[in-house]
């Protein structure tokens, strides 16, 4: 490690978590920063990646052996779950996300919620949990590794499809509390198995996202939820909401989770503010413009920006493209040292540099 740090990055990342000192705020990877340039340096692409154990710790582990992040993530997508549990599924190609198709729901209301037989043994949850299992082994004393269970109201657009449950959230919403609720019983069942794999942390993405729905809605559906996750998973969770989320980041900063990672919609300085010191923040590099289509020295200053306000942890804000050049991923932990050295107290005049 360089002379000036003194942690590893896996202590690093769980101290930060937790609210404890740091050598400097960890480079985080919370969703995804898998790309086609990274696929084709190990052989490992999409949708095989997504589907094949070995495959899948490869093109993860790129995330610190090429990148240099202190974290490491090895489930790529939003849908491993639904695969699981019977959705259509379209896996696409290298150069493209896979998806739910969700123009054919398989279910319709909470009475039709089951956990299939054999869940956890379907080979597209098994990818994820044997996964972290050989991350854990080969850079587990290291780097922190970081599962991901989607949320009920993810999981929710993806059994139901999302205009008929967001339609349902109005029509009957003692409906969605019960679909909620015998959906949560898949995050836990998924995320705890990623616990006994070995997963340090879970990213726990559940949409409900500004976009579609207001911060009441999040009040009023996922806040006890989300605290009945913190007490039933065992490790730090980090909570994941796209979208424009600052009118409901004072519900999210009581909800006992580790973190939030946001988006870069909402200005890091509002976001803290918002927060009020409730939760720590992980973010938010913006993807489609700044890491896609600009250059390393906007990738930088948009580093600095959230390293000014006070985030936490340092991330892009989300899952990023496949087509991200690698040189701004790169720039993102050199942005963060430099940041500090430029910070880190010089010698006294006439004594010589440490």
């Amino acid at each position: 490690m360089p002379p000036t740090e003194t942690m590893t990055p896996r202590e690093r990342v769980m101290s930060a978590l937790a609210g404890g000192p740091v050598d400097r705020p960890p480079v985080s990877n919370p969703t995804n920063v898998a790309t086609v340039e990274l696929m084709d340096m190990v052989d490992a692409p999409f949708p095989d990646a997504c589907r094949v154990p070995e495959l899948n710790a490869r093109l993860a582990a790129t995330g610190y052996t090429e990148l240099g992040f202190d974290s490491i993530m090895p489930y790529f997508t939003i849908i491993q779950e639904s695969s699981a549990l019977g959705c259509e599924m379209q896996w696409e190609q290298k150069d493209n996300w896979p998806t739910v198709r969700m123009s054919n729901p398989i279910w319709k209301g909470p009475e039709d919620v089951k956990i299939p037989p054999g869940f956890l043994e379907h080979p597209d949850a098994v990818t994820v949990t044997r996964s972290i299992e050989m991350l854990k082994k080969d850079y587990g004393s290291q780097v922190a590794v970081i599962g991901k269970t989607m949320g009920p109201w993810t999981l929710a657009y993806h059994v139901f499809g999302v205009e008929p449950f967001l339609l349902m959230t109005i029509d009957d919403p003692d409906m969605t509390m019960r679909c909620l609720d015998a959906l949560k019983e898949i995050s836990v069942l998924f995320g705890q198995a990623q616990i006994d794999a070995g997963a340090d942390a879970l990213t726990f993405p559940d949409h409900a996202t500004g976009d579609l729905v207001s911060g009441e809605y999040y009040r009023r559906f996922l806040l006890e939820i989300h605290r009945e996750m913190v007490e039933r998973l065992p490790v730090p969770l980090i909570l994941h909401i796209c979208g424009n989320t600052l009118d409901r980041m004072g519900y999210i900063a009581q909800s006992n989770m580790a973190a939030f990672h946001f988006d870069s919609k909402n200005d890091p300085a509002l976001a803290m503010e918002a927060v009020a010191g409730g939760i720590r923040l992980v973010g938010n590099v913006n993807n489609p413009e700044t890491l896609y289509a600009r250059g390393p020295a906007e990738v930088r200053a948009e580093v600095y920006r959230c390293l000014e306000a006070g985030v936490q942890l340092i991330a892009p804000e989300c899952a990023i493209p496949l087509a991200s050049k690698l040189e701004n991923l790169l720039e993102i932990p050199k942005a963060v040292r430099d940041w500090c050295d430029e910070r880190r107290p010089g010698p006294s005049p006439g004594q010589p540099p440490a």
